[in-house]
């Protein structure tokens, strides 16, 4: 019940910076098989500056990363990122909807 309390308040912590944010991203992410490796990587990805959210589809392999307002994550930090992590990053895109906004780095 805790668990699922948790989970819930997460997505919801995720949804309003979604909604809020600037900059998104979409990091495909090779070794991603498990939620400890869903946590391990975005325990990684919530240390770069500026990211404000992390959400992980286990399933597709996937990763969206959601910045500060006028922050951006380039792909040599989210490479590093998930290198770190232990994890292979097969692809990397600005997410489709982001608001315009200006480079904060």
């Amino acid at each position: 019940m805790v668990r699922k309390l948790t989970l819930l308040l997460s997505a919801l912590t995720v949804s309003i910076a979604v909604l809020a944010a600037d900059n998104q991203y979409v990091l495909g992410v090779d070794g991603l098989a498990c939620p400890f490796c869903a946590y391990g990587i975005e325990k990684r990805l919530n240390k770069v500056d500026g990211v404000i959210g992390v959400q992980v589809d286990v399933g597709e392999s996937v990763v969206h990363v959601i910045l500060q307002e006028g922050k951006t994550l380039t792909e040599d930090q989210a490479r590093k990122a998930v290198d770190e992590a232990g994890f292979t990053l097969r692809s990397y895109s600005e997410a489709e909807g982001k608001k315009g906004g200006s480079n904060g780095q």
